[in-house]
């Protein structure tokens, strides 16, 4: 009687055994609380702002405007041959924010759910899921910004501008900002269960790392100007991506296939630790925090 019992059992919940367990089976099975939880991420962002979703696309156009205004008019900061420098900060703040956001988005995974999932189970994994995947709508809407003001300088301005055969990577670059984004996030997440001045430091830190990143400048004039300390920027993966998404989209600069390469090594070697630690982290998490 209770052998038969067992084996009406719909899903069966046991303890991890691998290191690097990223159970898509299961995740697919909860496809429908992952839709929920990205829904809920992007209905309730601007929920009661009075620009609501504008503030998609006011944050990039801003933020290039003044990195325009400081950067290429008062420090002279030079964009490539013929590239408007509003265009070029478009790119790189484009592109700098998915990460950005992936990265902010997942590092507070366990203190924010503390209380959800103390009391109901399901893949821990799809909570970072979520977020990625709702920063993802949000990185369309700000590409469709860029991809309007490129026309714009392209019919009015006549600029001479063009993508290269390298967009069809494109896909990749944002697998790419994804996977560095979750790495960085998990890891960082699973740590602030213990050390919670690590919330602070995310903070800063990531501001520090955007003028790291070649975000606001091309990697030719750090080379140029300050080549003792280049290799902080040349082997920074982010910096990497953001370099090869404007010579994919305004043809600047040359696309390294030796870089881009370590950086996709380099985001792979960085989720794989981010999910090791995190598969370590939720056994016991509740515990801590």
């Amino acid at each position: 009687m209770n052998h038969s019992t067992e084996d009406n059992w719909l899903y069966t919940i046991s303890s991890k055994h691998k290191l690097i367990d990223f159970n898509f089976k299961e995740i697919w099975r909860y496809k429908d609380l992952l839709f929920l939880f990205v829904k809920r991420d992007v209905v309730t962002l601007y929920k009661q702002t009075i620009l609501g979703p504008l503030w998609y696309v006011i944050q990039p156009l801003f933020t290039s405007v003044i990195f325009t205004l400081i950067f290429n008019n008062l420090a002279n900061i030079p964009t490539g041959d013929g590239i408007p420098a509003f265009l070029f900060n478009l790119a790189g703040i484009t592109t700098w924010n998915y990460f950005k956001l992936c990265l902010t988005g997942t590092s507070n995974t366990f203190t924010k759910n503390q209380g959800i999932f103390g009391k109901v189970y399901f893949p821990r994994a799809i909570m970072p899921l979520s977020v990625v995947i709702s920063n993802l709508l949000r990185f369309a809407i700000q590409c469709m910004v860029f991809i309007g003001f490129y026309i714009y300088y392209v019919l009015s301005e006549d600029v001479s501008i063009s993508p290269n055969w390298n967009l069809v990577l494109l896909p990749i670059v944002v697998l790419v900002m994804a996977l560095l984004g979750l790495g960085f996030g998990m890891l960082i997440s699973s740590m602030t269960t213990k050390y919670r001045d690590l919330t602070f430091l995310v903070q800063f830190g990531v501001q520090l790392l955007m003028y790291g990143s070649a975000v606001m400048y091309p990697i030719s004039y750090f080379r140029k100007e300050l080549p003792e300390y280049v290799w902080l920027v040349e082997y920074n993966p982010i910096a990497i991506i953001i370099e090869s998404f404007r010579h994919m989209t305004l043809g600047v600069e040359i696309f390294d296939v030796n870089k881009f390469t370590y950086a996709i090594v380099f985001s792979i070697i960085t989720f794989m630790i981010g999910l090791v630690v995190f598969n370590k982290t939720e056994k016991s998490f509740i515990d801590t925090v």
